[in-house]
């Protein structure tokens, strides 16, 4: 069972980023310059979910699962849209939450809705199965190698931020971080990738020096300034992190103090994505 001191690295890593899951969910190649999300069900899925339209979402999702039967990154963009309806469900999406350390220690247990999880678990459930089966045939499909990322991440966040079981989230965290690691090694161009490991550094980097240390000699990455570089690299080239990498850059501006520059972050993501109340309600809040 991990030290004390890692289990609230590990809860307060998970919180903040919302784990690798919501952080690789979308990856997928992408072009060298962030693209709209339109064209594709899969991209009107996401557009839908940035919007906190859930339903339009799952509809997105269906259609590009019944036309993509064998995509394992279907059902895994499914599932997260129930894990981020329960998250919004839950106020887990809040940015003063994530940038208060306090305020999520001492957060009450919530109340889960079971249909979300049961949703969410099924379609991560299919995700494996297909992931797995493309494996078998081509142990270097770096989709397959995302998608298995995609779900352990999912299934970490859900632990960390619902279920509360800490070590259980540690060990899907490991495991999204090994499959992410595949997938890179396969396909370095996999701009999004880059959202994961910018926010291991950028919040690992806010804990102490010896937790830095011991953490350092486990290979995780502790620098700040490579945390906010790789943030602005998938925020500018990525495609479907883009959006969540911007917000990611708020709540660092916001963690500085520097309330203007979170406030100028966040009105550009609400005039990209009018239909989330979550950027509208944080600008109200920042002075």
């Amino acid at each position: 069972m991990p030290a004390p001191h890692t289990s609230r690295v590990c809860r307060l890593t998970n919180a903040l980023c919302l784990g690798l899951g919501l952080l690789l969910l979308f990856a997928r190649p992408a072009s060298a310059v962030a693209t709209a999300l339109t064209g594709t069900p899969l991209n009107d899925g996401y557009y839908a979910m940035y919007n906190l339209n859930f339903a339009a979402a799952h509809e997105h999702f269906h259609e590009w699962m019944t036309t993509h039967p064998e995509d394992p990154l279907g059902p895994a963009s499914d599932a997260a849209a129930y894990i981020f309806n329960e998250f919004d469900r839950l106020g887990v999406l809040d940015i003063e939450l994530f940038a208060d350390d306090d305020r999520f220690e001492s957060r009450k247990p919530p109340s889960v809705d079971q249909a979300m999880k049961q949703g969410f678990m099924d379609r991560a459930a299919q995700t494996d199965r297909l992931a797995d089966a493309a494996l078998k045939r081509n142990p270097r499909d770096a989709n397959a190698l995302y998608s298995k990322a995609v779900v352990s991440g999912m299934r970490a966040d859900w632990a960390s931020l619902i279920d509360r079981h800490e070590f259980g989230a540690y060990r899907y965290s490991e495991m999204a971080s090994g499959y992410a690691k595949q997938a890179l090694a396969v396909d370095p161009t996999l701009y999004d990738a880059n959202l994961a490991v910018g926010i291991e550094n950028y919040m690992l980097s806010l804990k102490a020096a010896p937790i830095r240390w011991i953490l350092g000699m486990t290979g995780a990455g502790t620098s700040k300034a490579e945390g906010v570089r790789l943030l602005k690299l998938t925020a500018e080239h990525g495609h479907y992190t883009a959006p969540f990498a911007r917000l990611m850059l708020a709540v660092g501006e916001l963690r500085d103090g520097h309330i203007q520059q979170c406030k100028e972050i966040l009105i550009s993501l609400s005039k990209e994505f009018p239909g989330n109340t979550l950027y509208a309600r944080e600008i109200t809040r920042l002075h």
